[in-house]
């Protein structure tokens, strides 16, 4: 399903990750104390992280050699899939090697000194003011104010001294900027969960790898999604998640992204050979174990 190059043939991408002779330098989207470095330091501990201000900055590094990795959001369960991040993980040279659900647990974070009655206004990512509605039905007088970033926020409240304003980040924003917790976990649903990925340029499979991400477009003609699809249906292999995407520059055409649960075996080569005779395009965007 993918190949590798001969030098990399007898070299594990795990003993790589953990590997005390080399610090793994790992790009994420968002300032330090971002939940995607709280996810970064669960994949690859010890690492060094490479914020960068957007997503394209992230995959460029990749791509570049600038960095040995990079740590994304690619769906949230109460707000759903990233967009921009899917589209890029079909646009760029790219391989996801693993995911990892991470609990997301949102905190009112304020400079110290400030107390509650002072915050008139409160920054965070739209997504997470989007997940703490209940807190401003509460306080009702209090102003949700968009950010580009949930740890940004945090870091713009610090760093400007604002005594009117909070922000909403995670735990490990408020240490990185040495900020204090109003209030704890202020999220609506506590079963709110991030799915992150590691990805890399190295296009490798690991020995446990049981999962395989896709994405392919199909032909425009009557019938074409359901003969894509029976080709998993006819190896009983199961189908996570489906979505479709615009493909850009093309109008009203769409790109889709596939979750099946099987890895590197022959029946899963032979759904991809299947599809790849039935589909426009296929692009195996990662195979990697279940998280």
């Amino acid at each position: 399903m993918a190949s590798t190059p001969s030098c990399w043939k007898n070299i594990c991408f795990h003993r790589l990750l953990t590997s005390k002779l080399l610090v793994m330098k790992v790009a994420i989207q968002g300032e330090l104390g971002a939940f995607s470095h709280e996810a970064a330091n669960h994949m690859v501990p010890g690492c060094t992280i490479v914020p960068c201000a957007r997503s394209r900055n992230v995959f460029d590094k990749i791509e570049q050699g600038a960095v040995h990795a990079a740590v994304i959001p690619i769906e949230n369960s109460l707000a759903g899939s990233i967009a921009e991040h899917l589209d890029l993980l079909v646009a760029c040279d790219v391989f996801i090697h693993r995911e990892f659900y991470q609990r997301i647990v949102h905190n009112l974070i304020a400079a110290p000194g400030v107390k509650m009655n002072q915050v008139s206004r409160v920054f965070s990512h739209p997504v997470a003011l989007e997940q703490c509605r209940n807190f401003f039905r509460r306080y009702h007088h209090v102003e949700a104010v968009p950010f580009y970033d949930t740890a940004g926020s945090v870091k713009h409240v610090i760093e400007q001294s604002l005594r009117n304003a909070a922000a909403i980040a995670g735990r490990q924003a408020a240490a990185v900027y040495r900020g204090k917790i109003l209030k704890a976990g202020i999220e609506d649903d506590k079963r709110n969960f991030t799915r992150f990925f590691l990805i890399n340029k190295r296009q490798r499979i690991g020995g446990r790898a049981n999962k395989t991400s896709i994405a392919f477009q199909v032909k425009n003609i009557p019938g074409s999604l359901f003969k894509a699809l029976s080709v998993f249906a006819l190896r009983d292999i199961s189908l996570t998640k489906i979505e479709s995407r615009p493909m850009r520059g093309r109008p009203w055409e769409y790109v889709f992204y596939v979750d099946l649960l099987r890895g590197d075996d022959e029946a899963a080569r032979n759904a991809l050979h299947h599809l790849g005779e039935v589909a426009e395009f296929v692009k195996i965007l990662g195979v990697y174990p279940t998280a």
